[in-house]
């Protein structure tokens, strides 16, 4: 079932749904987030301090190349807070045979995860939200679509598909739109 859907390469994260934090601090990890975390035939991932005030699960590989090119940076001092609390908070760990994920109590605590939380699959990784921060963040990104701020958004990053030839074009006009706006 799994290789009909995707190639390994091809596979990213998406989807959302909430889950339940138990008293053992756990909850169900979806199924098909858990396809996706699956290499060599094991389900072994790292749970990490995300940005924003979530947390971020990462598949194993995905984890290695991020710890590789960091290893390269490791000596330059403005990035040694950084490593720390990067490093600090990374949590290998894999889910039981049902699919439950076992938090760690502090990265539970430094982002306020309560019962209810939000599981969101975001290309290369899955972010674990608080249910009312996930909520509120929906809501004022949606409340924004009267404003040109989403609109702008919304170009930019589908414009990011296009080759740079194109990339040229829609800066060009951004540059017009803005000097358009300044002469009136």
């Amino acid at each position: 079932m799994w290789e009909k859907r995707k190639t390994v390469s091809d596979f990213y994260f998406s989807g959302s749904s909430t889950a339940k934090i138990d008293d053992k601090n756990r909850f169900v990890l979806p199924q098909s987030m858990r396809y996706g975390l699956v290499e060599a035939g094991a389900c072994e991932f790292t749970i990490c301090l995300g940005m924003g005030g979530c947390l971020n699960i990462y598949k194993k590989k995905d984890i290695e190349k991020i710890a590789k090119k960091f290893k390269e940076k490791q000596h330059i001092a403005r990035y040694q807070k950084f490593f720390t609390l990067f490093f600090s908070t990374l949590f290998h760990t894999t889910c039981d045979k049902i699919g439950r994920v076992t938090l760690p109590p502090q990265l539970k605590k430094l982002v306020n995860l309560q019962k209810e939380i939000v599981v969101a699959g975001v290309l290369d990784k899955i972010e674990l939200w608080p249910k009312e921060v996930y909520d509120k963040n929906m809501e004022d990104l949606l409340s924004q679509t009267d404003s040109n701020e989403m609109l702008e958004m919304s170009e930019e990053v589908f414009a990011l598909m296009h080759d740079e030839a194109e990339m040229e074009k829609i800066n060009e006009s951004h540059i017009k739109k803005a000097q358009d706006l300044v002469n009136q």
